[in-house]
């Protein structure tokens, strides 16, 4: 995730946004939103601009909206990518938040679900926190998962995933390029066991399901279709 499209429009964060809150869960901090009632749950894995970002958590009270309780772990302890430090950069501050890292801290998160009665759970994953619920797709922690402009995930990775599994890629992504999703789609159709689903969004770059500015939009609607599949195979295969 060195590339510079990981880093580019860095949303301006809120601890104080969304309709939900922020509590401990399985050791982390997370904001949650959405009936505590509810039986089944949805993990927002976020991008390395960390789980205060606006679009995120306005996202996460749309899957809220669906029926799920929401969960949006911090993964990184109040110290999400800064790009305005320099002391810092991508290349140092991933040495410090590795995905392995992601994925043993969602376990404990999980279990906390559980004992909440929450029966069912389905997980997606924005860039960096796309590699984390693959891993979760992998070991069936899980019982669905949504990639979105995926940073890190392998060919050998979506092999291994035994759960109902789409991913949501860009036209413009050097992370994660068409001809790349191309073969995770091939890999996917051969897996009669498994349910896949990839799409290539035209015209969009990495990051824009996140990462988009309110005031485009052109920007605004290729998120909200992104926004609506995600919803919709959460809904199919969770609920």
């Amino acid at each position: 995730m060195s590339g510079p499209q990981c880093c580019e429009n860095p949303p301006t964060l809120n601890p104080s946004g969304g309709a939900g809150h922020v509590e401990q869960l399985g050791g982390l901090n997370a904001y949650v939103v959405g009936s505590p009632d509810s039986k089944v749950a949805t993990l927002l894995v976020s991008d390395i601009f960390g789980y205060e970002a606006p679009n995120l958590r306005k996202l996460a009270d749309k899957v809220a909206a669906a029926g799920f309780y929401v969960v949006v772990p911090d993964y990184f302890k109040g110290d999400p990518y800064a790009p305005e430090n320099p002391e810092r950069p991508i290349g140092v501050w991933i040495k410090d938040h590795g995905a392995d890292k992601g994925f043993e801290e969602t376990k404990p998160v999980i279990q906390a679900l559980k004992s909440k009665g929450i029966s069912k759970i389905g997980a997606a994953g924005f860039c960096w926190g796309a590699k984390v619920v693959v891993e979760l797709a992998k070991c069936e922690l899980i019982q669905a998962a949504v990639l979105l402009h995926p940073s890190f995930v392998t060919l050998d990775d979506i092999k291994g995933v035994k759960v109902p599994i789409a991913v949501l890629g860009a036209e413009m992504d050097h992370m994660s390029p068409p001809e790349l999703l191309k073969q995770f789609e091939e890999v996917l159709a051969a897996k009669s066991e498994v349910d896949g689903f990839v799409k290539i969004f035209p015209k969009v770059s990495h990051g824009w399901t996140v990462r988009y500015k309110v005031e485009d939009d052109a920007a605004v609607k290729s998120a909200e279709e992104a926004h609506l599949g995600m919803i919709h195979w959460l809904v199919k295969f969770v609920k």
